[in-house]
């Protein structure tokens, strides 16, 4: 195919990707009828991109909450653009159609890596950290826990991942796939599939090494996420989660305990294939100026402050608080954990 044609091509099916994006926020805009607000006074505006979700259903997750709030505390008017997905808070920052927007990782990366997207606060965690360990979590009666646990260098609990179905948060997450297999990878486990320049090689990578009826679930599903990843687990379906180092105290422990989990004494985390950076507001210096940023991070930092801010973030966010926090800081070592996954750069571009 000439490289006009190849263009062209290239051109149609984005179009037709775009408007697929579009349709879809669109439906699910009026699927769950949220009442976004557009600002009043667009000088002083502040819209935040932010992921549509059934939950919103569920009042103390509308985003609307967060808009109110980064009000008070920036004095901004504030609006929600609503996305279905980071690639297209992504899209949305980058074309400035947003002012900032909230994300994980791995999508973080990729916006500073290939779009020069700026990080402008990270969530920390109720340790303090703004960074989770990306871990593996199996049953204590397991040889992969026996092996980690008999203080003999000869048994590899790695190793012995060989084989077992595996519980991942979801394709291309940070602590539940793109890490973990950067590891695996890198040290001589697992051994790539395919097409090294491919990202759909990394799927083959990790059944080959792992299991056919591995669990690499589609978001909203029953094992998606990191509870999802554990309670894959912890039902029996799979032998190995692949997640963060706090997923079990998250949602095995205390009032918020699931009636699925296993006792805590009954999962054993293996040593950390390595650190994700925890998840950040990311915004464009070319439509903000340094003047606003500051404002809006120290707005985003002030959350954590009171009762209700509290609140909010844990509701919408997940987190405790979020910290100021710059793109070479957050996500510079990111790189190197997932550098053996195949075809990550070339995806990422």
């Amino acid at each position: 195919m000439e490289k006009s044609a190849v263009t062209n091509w290239a051109m149609k099916n984005k179009a037709i990707l775009m408007a697929g994006v579009i349709l879809c926020a669109a439906t699910v805009y009026l699927i769950f009828d949220v009442n976004y607000d557009e600002c009043e006074d667009q000088e002083n505006c502040l819209v935040v991109a932010f992921e549509v979700q059934d939950t919103y259903l569920i009042w103390d997750k509308n985003p609307q909450h967060l808009a109110d709030k980064l009000s008070t505390l920036t004095g901004m008017d504030v609006e929600i653009y609503p996305v279905t997905d980071s690639g297209a808070a992504i899209e949305a920052v980058r074309l400035g159609n947003a002012d900032i927007a909230f994300m994980d990782g791995a999508a973080a990366w990729l916006a500073w890596e290939v779009y020069g997207l700026d990080v402008l606060a990270a969530e920390q965690k109720a340790d303090g950290r703004v960074y989770y360990n990306a871990t593996a979590w199996v049953k204590a009666d397991s040889d992969m826990a026996e092996a980690y646990l008999d203080d003999d260098n000869s048994t590899d609990p790695f190793a012995l991942m060989e084989g077992k179905i595996s519980c991942h948060t979801g394709w291309l997450k940070s602590a539940g796939m793109l890490i973990p297999m950067g590891y695996l990878i890198g040290n001589g486990y697992a051994e790539v599939q395919g097409d090294e320049n491919e990202i759909e090689s990394l799927r083959d990578t990790v059944t080959t090494f792992f299991s056919v009826d591995s669990s690499i679930p589609e978001g909203g599903t029953p094992y998606s996420g990191y509870k999802g990843a554990l309670r894959c687990l912890s039902e029996g379906y799979g032998d190995v989660t692949l997640a963060k180092d706090s997923v079990v105290d998250s949602y095995c422990t205390g009032d918020d305990r699931n009636d699925w989990c296993l006792d805590v004494d009954e999962y054993v985390m293996l040593p950390a294939f390595g650190q994700a950076p925890s998840h950040p507001a990311i915004y464009n210096t070319e439509f903000m100026d340094e003047e606003t940023a500051i404002i809006v991070q120290q707005g985003l930092v002030k959350l954590s402050d009171d009762d209700e801010g509290r609140q909010i973030l844990n509701d919408l966010l997940n987190t405790d608080g979020m910290v100021a926090a710059n793109s070479e800081d957050h996500l510079g070592t990111y790189g190197a954990a997932v550098s053996n996954v195949p075809g990550i750069q070339a995806y990422f571009e």
